[in-house]
Protein backbone atom coordinates (compact mmCIF):
# COMPACT_ATOMS: atom_id res chain seq x y z
CA UNK A 1 0.00 0.00 0.00
CA UNK A 2 1.91 2.85 -1.50
CA UNK A 3 -0.11 6.05 0.04
CA UNK A 4 -2.88 6.58 3.48
CA UNK A 5 -5.71 3.82 3.45
CA UNK A 6 -8.11 5.89 5.44
CA UNK A 7 -10.05 2.94 6.42
CA UNK A 8 -7.49 0.90 7.69
CA UNK A 9 -6.30 3.76 9.83
CA UNK A 10 -9.78 4.30 11.06
CA UNK A 11 -10.39 0.45 12.43
CA UNK A 12 -6.58 0.95 13.58
CA UNK A 13 -7.57 4.24 15.97
CA UNK A 14 -10.72 2.81 17.07
CA UNK A 15 -13.36 4.43 16.25
CA UNK A 16 -16.98 3.46 17.04
CA UNK A 17 -20.33 4.05 16.68
CA UNK A 18 -21.41 7.24 18.18
CA UNK A 19 -18.82 8.95 18.78
CA UNK A 20 -17.94 12.54 18.50
CA UNK A 21 -14.52 12.84 16.12
CA UNK A 22 -13.26 15.86 14.23
CA UNK A 23 -11.43 15.77 11.01
CA UNK A 24 -8.68 18.46 11.17
CA UNK A 25 -7.83 19.60 7.83
CA UNK A 26 -10.15 17.36 6.12
CA UNK A 27 -9.67 18.61 2.71
CA UNK A 28 -11.90 16.86 0.27
CA UNK A 29 -13.18 14.82 3.19
CA UNK A 30 -11.06 11.42 2.46
CA UNK A 31 -11.42 10.42 6.17
CA UNK A 32 -15.21 12.78 7.15
CA UNK A 33 -17.11 10.51 4.98
CA UNK A 34 -15.81 7.00 5.98
CA UNK A 35 -15.76 8.32 9.93
CA UNK A 36 -19.57 9.62 9.56
CA UNK A 37 -20.28 5.96 8.63
CA UNK A 38 -17.96 4.40 11.41
CA UNK A 39 -19.24 6.55 14.04
CA UNK A 40 -23.00 6.24 12.52
CA UNK A 41 -25.85 8.12 12.83
CA UNK A 42 -25.68 8.86 16.32
CA UNK A 43 -22.27 9.72 16.24
CA UNK A 44 -21.06 13.47 14.77
CA UNK A 45 -18.23 14.46 12.27
CA UNK A 46 -16.51 17.55 12.49
CA UNK A 47 -14.74 18.44 8.79
CA UNK A 48 -12.43 21.25 10.10
CA UNK A 49 -10.44 23.16 7.11
CA UNK A 50 -9.20 26.49 6.36
CA UNK A 51 -10.23 26.29 2.65
CA UNK A 52 -13.85 26.56 2.15
CA UNK A 53 -13.61 25.10 -1.70
CA UNK A 54 -12.92 22.13 0.19
CA UNK A 55 -15.32 22.01 2.83
CA UNK A 56 -17.92 22.50 0.42
CA UNK A 57 -16.41 19.41 -1.40
CA UNK A 58 -17.36 17.28 1.76
CA UNK A 59 -20.61 18.68 1.77
CA UNK A 60 -21.43 17.91 -1.60
CA UNK A 61 -19.91 14.43 -1.01
CA UNK A 62 -22.00 13.47 2.29
CA UNK A 63 -25.35 14.74 0.27
CA UNK A 64 -24.33 11.79 -2.42
CA UNK A 65 -23.63 9.53 0.60
CA UNK A 66 -26.79 10.43 2.51
CA UNK A 67 -25.25 11.05 4.94
CA UNK A 68 -26.90 13.57 8.08
CA UNK A 69 -23.81 13.28 10.89
CA UNK A 70 -21.50 15.62 8.70
CA UNK A 71 -21.06 19.34 10.26
CA UNK A 72 -18.41 21.40 7.94
CA UNK A 73 -16.78 24.01 9.48
CA UNK A 74 -14.08 26.62 8.25
CA UNK A 75 -11.44 26.73 10.75
CA UNK A 76 -7.89 27.99 11.87
CA UNK A 77 -6.70 25.44 13.24
CA UNK A 78 -3.47 27.01 14.33
CA UNK A 79 -4.76 29.34 16.48
CA UNK A 80 -6.53 28.96 20.11
CA UNK A 81 -10.14 28.10 19.76
CA UNK A 82 -9.19 28.40 16.38
CA UNK A 83 -11.89 25.04 15.75
CA UNK A 84 -14.75 26.51 16.72
CA UNK A 85 -15.17 23.73 18.66
CA UNK A 86 -16.24 23.70 22.18
CA UNK A 87 -13.30 22.45 24.90
CA UNK A 88 -13.99 18.74 25.85
CA UNK A 89 -16.36 18.44 22.63
CA UNK A 90 -14.44 14.49 20.67
CA UNK A 91 -13.58 11.44 21.41
CA UNK A 92 -11.25 10.98 18.33
CA UNK A 93 -9.16 14.33 16.39
CA UNK A 94 -7.48 12.87 13.01
CA UNK A 95 -4.78 14.74 11.55
CA UNK A 96 -3.43 13.53 8.35
CA UNK A 97 -1.24 15.15 6.32
CA UNK A 98 -0.93 18.81 7.70
CA UNK A 99 1.33 18.84 10.36
CA UNK A 100 3.95 19.48 8.14
CA UNK A 101 2.19 22.33 6.53
CA UNK A 102 1.28 24.19 9.11
CA UNK A 103 3.56 27.30 10.22
CA UNK A 104 2.36 26.77 14.50
CA UNK A 105 2.30 23.59 14.81
CA UNK A 106 2.34 24.01 18.69
CA UNK A 107 -1.11 26.16 18.24
CA UNK A 108 -2.76 23.22 16.10
CA UNK A 109 -1.90 20.37 18.90
CA UNK A 110 -2.60 22.50 21.60
CA UNK A 111 -6.19 23.08 19.96
CA UNK A 112 -6.81 19.27 19.74
CA UNK A 113 -5.80 18.77 23.54
CA UNK A 114 -8.20 21.40 24.05
CA UNK A 115 -11.23 19.54 22.40
CA UNK A 116 -10.77 16.49 23.40
CA UNK A 117 -12.37 14.94 26.14
CA UNK A 118 -9.86 13.19 28.88
CA UNK A 119 -9.44 9.87 27.42
CA UNK A 120 -9.38 11.48 23.94
CA UNK A 121 -7.15 10.48 21.28
CA UNK A 122 -5.03 12.02 18.49
CA UNK A 123 -4.06 9.99 15.53
CA UNK A 124 -1.11 11.98 13.25
CA UNK A 125 -1.00 10.39 10.01
CA UNK A 126 2.44 12.10 8.51
CA UNK A 127 4.77 11.56 5.73
CA UNK A 128 8.19 9.36 5.97
CA UNK A 129 9.54 10.56 2.97
CA UNK A 130 8.92 12.52 0.20
CA UNK A 131 7.89 9.79 -1.84
CA UNK A 132 9.50 10.28 -4.70
CA UNK A 133 8.79 13.99 -5.21
CA UNK A 134 4.88 12.77 -4.56
CA UNK A 135 4.84 14.40 -0.72
CA UNK A 136 6.83 16.94 0.48
CA UNK A 137 10.00 18.10 0.13
CA UNK A 138 12.55 16.19 2.56
CA UNK A 139 12.72 19.71 4.71
CA UNK A 140 8.71 20.26 5.07
CA UNK A 141 8.54 16.69 6.52
CA UNK A 142 7.85 16.35 10.29
CA UNK A 143 10.39 13.47 11.54
CA UNK A 144 8.53 11.13 13.79
CA UNK A 145 10.59 11.82 16.84
CA UNK A 146 10.04 15.66 16.22
CA UNK A 147 5.99 14.76 16.06
CA UNK A 148 6.26 12.65 19.30
CA UNK A 149 8.06 15.14 21.34
CA UNK A 150 5.74 17.76 19.91
CA UNK A 151 2.77 15.97 20.92
CA UNK A 152 4.23 14.79 24.57
CA UNK A 153 5.00 18.39 25.02
CA UNK A 154 1.71 19.24 24.33
CA UNK A 155 0.93 16.67 27.07
CA UNK A 156 -0.53 14.20 25.54
CA UNK A 157 0.62 10.06 26.10
CA UNK A 158 1.68 7.38 24.09
CA UNK A 159 -0.86 4.92 23.30
CA UNK A 160 0.81 3.02 20.09
CA UNK A 161 1.93 3.61 16.16
CA UNK A 162 0.05 2.00 13.77
CA UNK A 163 1.03 1.25 9.69
CA UNK A 164 -0.09 4.14 7.73
CA UNK A 165 1.39 3.62 4.25
CA UNK A 166 4.53 2.63 2.92
CA UNK A 167 5.33 6.43 2.62
CA UNK A 168 3.77 7.48 6.27
CA UNK A 169 3.59 6.92 9.82
CA UNK A 170 0.64 6.55 12.21
CA UNK A 171 1.25 7.78 15.86
CA UNK A 172 -2.06 7.36 18.40
CA UNK A 173 -1.75 9.23 21.42
CA UNK A 174 -4.28 10.00 24.37
CA UNK A 175 -5.78 12.97 26.60
CA UNK A 176 -4.51 11.94 30.26
CA UNK A 177 -7.82 11.29 31.98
Amino acid sequence: MPFVNPEQVIKSIGVELGMQVADFGSGPGFYSILLAKAVGPNGRVYALDVQKSMLELVRSRARQARLLNIVTMWSDLETARGSGLAENTVEVVIVSNILFQAENKKGMLAETFRILKPGGKIAVIEWDSSAGGTGPTSDKIVKRDVAETLLADTGFTREKEFYAGDNHYGLLYKKPE
